[in-house]
């Protein structure tokens, strides 16, 4: 237990709170509860660590439930740029590391406790700690060179963007747009067209646009912006093992630097602000990388953890002597005048991933109601009663938006919106795309902030170790499910997924009078399924389109026939540089660096 009588432990879900007679104990918990705000006024010390406890587990949550944005399926890559040219997205489209399975909600509890229960013992039996606590110390020093990596590099992105916009608006609300080939700002007008400002030379925004610097000096920011700016393709290869190809950029190699030299400063002095970076890092890239898969797993998970929570800090003594005699980032210590607190992360990472889900669906609702819904004809052939049988009627093809990638917008959003409208921008439509609706997340962490002062405050009344999971889980479940029943929105939270079920395409549905979707018919990309029996082709405008076997069909005829006209012509020099190549080993290991070429600098 904790020792100090003026410290407040709060580690992987437990609570532990003993105030030197700050209470006496023959009141009420009436009684109690109403003398707390006289208690934490006469202890500032203690209202002051209260405050930090709830505001980092917020904010973690917050920062990382916005990173762990992804396309949701109810929007579409676009497959062109405005001009025209075919683009690839790998980085708004990549897949979540681990998505839970509702078996979790049963492993998570059993395989928590096994640790938790070996680590106890292992406690108990060795008679110097400082061992453990170096092999533990070494351990999530090596484990955390990825999260701490992430985070340094998330926060030099953010960075960059504040200090290199792409947009940005004086106080007249003119919008200046950055061209990078030109190395110029200019105002679009409602034309389309764009008119170029002289004077803004430099790439900074507002006031330091037109400094005045040397040609030297400011081709030099330029420089350094596009360094900053633009993205290298990252090639792994050895033989048999991995074939890796991967976007980075020069502030993701800056974050890996930094997060190995914060390892090595840990490691050699064991620095509290240090050890609570890892920790920050840990449930930031927890929250990106983990996923519920669906409302009902994460539920289930939670509540399964809820139990265990219970079960460990009020009936076992494992998981607050684990939690205070361990010096390892599993959680975050708030060190005060003459009172310190500790915040375990699994009260931030397990509530924080459903947040994070609640995020992402107000992301997929954001685009679902901007789907359209386009008349087709279904055309449907059946030969099963040895007769062919045409069957035509008219559907709706769903036709998703867009996705317009939302991510590292905050320095624009600070530089092109006024402090009135800084939670609704719209100088652009990635700035618009950001501000979508936010309701079920708002929820969330409503009810995660009232869960959190519960928390607290059932401490400072019953001075006695509390699992905060006991009052986290229901406090984010109940305002999420309680949410989604007052929209009447349960139907649409209990068939979100995130294991990439809802994300297909031209999708036939059944409508009702009013528009209302009343049934999936299934994909077009389904309609040969039944072989022979039953063929569908789906068009607009009421005319057979080809089936996939008759393209294939006509696509291995052409291929045919052009290698038939290419015998008579003398290829011979291609055939040699083709053998040439086919003859050439391949490397058994590989690692390369590509950079885009520089810009061509325009003349004005």
């Amino acid at each position: 237990m904790v020792s100090n009588n003026s410290t407040i432990a709060v580690v992987g879900g437990s609570s532990a709170l003993n105030i030197s007679e700050a209470m006496a104990t023959n009141l009420t918990v009436w009684e109690r509860l109403t003398g707390l705000p006289t208690i934490l006024l006469e202890n500032n010390d203690l209202l002051v660590l209260e405050c930090r406890i709830v505001f980092t587990a917020m904010a973690c949550i917050y920062i990382g439930s916005h990173a762990a944005l992804r396309r949701p399926p109810s929007a579409r890559l676009p497959k062109k740029d405005k001009k025209g040219n075919h683009v690839k997205h790998e980085d708004q489209d990549d897949k979540f590391v681990q998505g839970l399975l509702p078996s979790d909600a049963i492993l998570f509890p059993i395989l928590a406790g096994a640790v938790l229960v070996g680590l106890y013992y292992l406690i108990k039996w060795l008679e110097d700690l400082d061992i453990l606590n170096k092999i533990l110390q070494v351990y999530f020093s090596s484990m955390s060179l990825a999260s701490m990596g992430k985070l340094f590099a998330d926060l030099l992105h953010l960075l960059t963007g504040v200090i290199f916009p792409t947009v940005w608006a004086t106080n007249d609300g003119t919008l200046f747009h950055v061209d990078s080939e030109r190395r110029q700002w200019y105002v679009a007008t409602n034309s389309g067209d764009k008119v170029w400002d002289e004077k803004k030379k430099t790439p900074l925004p507002h006031l330091w646009s037109e400094w005045n610097l040397s040609d030297s000096k400011n081709k030099f920011l330029w420089e350094i912006r596009r360094l900053l700016l633009e993205q290298w393709s990252v090639r792994l290869f050895v033989h048999g093992i991995v074939n890796e190809k991967f976007k980075i950029k020069f502030n993701d190699v800056l974050g890996v630097v930094l997060a190995v030299g914060a390892n090595v400063a840990y490691y050699t002095t064991s620095s509290t602000l240090l050890s609570n970076i890892m920790g920050y890092a840990f449930s930031y890239t927890g929250i990106i990388l983990m996923s519920p898969t669906t409302f009902g797993t994460g539920t289930a998970v939670l509540f399964g953890l809820f139990f265990y929570d219970i079960y460990m800090v009020f009936y076992t003594p494992y998981m607050v002597t684990v939690a205070t005699k361990l010096n390892v980032p599993i959680k975050l210590v708030f060190e005060g005048p003459t009172k310190a607190s500790m915040l375990g992360l699994g009260d931030i990472v397990l509530p924080g991933i459903f947040i994070a889900l609640c995020l992402r669906f107000d992301h997929y609702l954001y685009y679902y109601r901007q789907r359209k819904l386009i008349p087709v004809e279904l055309k449907t052939e059946d030969k099963s009663s040895g007769q062919l049988i045409t069957d035509n009627e008219t559907q709706r093809m769903v036709i998703r938006p867009d996705y317009v990638n939302p991510q590292g917008q905050w320095g624009d959003r600070f530089w092109s919106t006024r402090l009135v409208k800084i939670f609704s921008p719209d100088a652009t439509p990635a700035l618009r795309a950001s501000a979508f609706p936010k309701t079920y997340f708002h929820a969330a962490m409503a009810g995660y902030f009232i869960a959190m002062m519960t928390t607290l405050a059932m401490l400072l009344v019953f001075r006695h170790a509390q699992p905060a999971l006991l009052y986290l889980v229901p406090g984010v479940v109940t305002a999420t499910w309680l949410t989604g029943a007052v929209r009447g929105e349960l139907r649409e939270m209990w068939a979100y997924t995130e294991d990439g079920g809802l994300d297909v395409e031209d999708v036939i549905v059944e409508v009702d009078g009013s528009g209302n979707v009343i049934k999936s018919l299934g994909s077009d990309k389904d309609k040969d399924k039944d072989g022979e029996k039953t063929k569908t082709d789906v068009t607009t405008d009421g005319s057979a389109k080809t089936t996939e076997g008759d393209k294939s069909s006509a696509n291995q005829a052409a291929v045919k026939v052009d290698n038939s006209t290419d015998k008579g012509i003398d290829n011979s020099k291609t055939v040699r540089e083709t053998k040439q190549k086919t003859d050439k080993p391949p490397p058994v290991f590989l690692l390369s660096i590509e950079a885009p070429e520089p810009y061509q600098v325009r003349a004005s």
